[in-house]
């Protein structure tokens, strides 16, 4: 049988991971051997209980909450043996999708398997994308935005973004090379979405060993607010002004002060090294 802790961040989906707390814990319990539930009301605390549940040994950390929660598991069961479930229960939610699980049946039923993750030269780990320039202004924007819940936050920051739209230089390094350009954006794809599931990487793939890298050139605000719509549907990496590539390595310089965020949690200023560790994440899903 499996010894699991259920991680409840409350504050994740406007309180909405707190109201689920009860039911996930009662749906759990007949398929493992022993649950402990963990409430933390901020991040350090989230990390510091999740930390301590692997070092005491759960087969399995059930997180229920928001891609912020689920960034925080990844960091205590990253290249450990202990295997991390998600339970969505927050704004984007894009981990889970990319897990594939979408509530706790998908975890007791699910089966285990392993994910490359992303780690950045600070230390931290990343699970889906790390996004620098425009992109990361709207995570920014729709961070400190409360109202609406959902992707629609993200559509609204779009919007308000474009206003101060202003490419910037910026140098791409990989183990192929350097490449300099003025850019809008760039993401690192470790998975495709971002933001509530835009594609941003519509190619990428968690099992391949390198990252889907998307760099959108500089150009004019109209430009941009022609391609924006193609984002939905993964359709943007078709526009001439869009360059992609893989890469097992990638360091960012430039970009005038850019922040880069990652699993939509702010990081830290270029410039930054990401590179992929290989089946560094044990995950169950469907």
């Amino acid at each position: 049988m499996t010894r699991a802790a259920l991680l409840v961040c409350p504050a994740s989906g406007k309180g909405r991971a707190a109201r689920m707390a009860g039911s996930t814990a009662a749906a759990l319990r007949p398929h493992v051997s022993s649950l402990t539930q963990l409430v933390a009301n901020d991040a350090e605390g989230t990390l510091a209980m999740a930390r301590q549940a692997v070092e005491d040994g759960v087969d399995l950390l059930v997180v229920l909450g928001g891609d912020g929660a689920a960034h925080l598991g990844v960091q205590a069961v990253a290249g450990t043996s202990t295997a991390l479930g998600i339970v969505p229960a927050g704004t984007g939610n894009d981990l889970a999708a990319a897990v594939g699980s979408q509530s706790v049946e998908d975890v007791v039923h699910g089966t285990r398997r392993q994910l490359d993750l992303g780690r950045l030269s600070t230390g931290q780990w990343f699970a889906t994308v790390l996004c620098a320039g425009f992109d990361s202004a709207v995570n920014e924007r729709a961070n400190a935005m409360r109202w609406p819940a959902g992707p629609r936050r993200y559509d609204l920051a779009i919007v308000a973004e474009l206003a101060s739209l202003k490419p910037a230089p910026l140098v791409v390094t990989t183990e192929s090379g350097t490449f300099e350009l003025d850019a809008t954006l760039v993401a690192i794809g470790n998975t495709p979405n971002y933001g509530g599931g835009i594609p941003v990487c519509p190619t990428a793939d968690a099992g391949d060993g390198l990252f889907d890298v998307t760099v959108v050139e500089g150009g004019s605000r109209t430009m941009l607010v022609r391609m924006l719509p193609t984002l939905r549907t993964g359709k943007h990496t078709e526009h001439p002004a869009v360059r992609t590539f893989r890469a097992r390595e990638v360091s960012l310089s430039g970009g005038n002060g850019w922040i880069a965020y990652a699993d939509g949690e702010r990081q830290e200023a270029l410039p930054i090294t990401v590179h992929t560790v290989p089946g560094a994440l044990t995950v169950v899903g469907r």
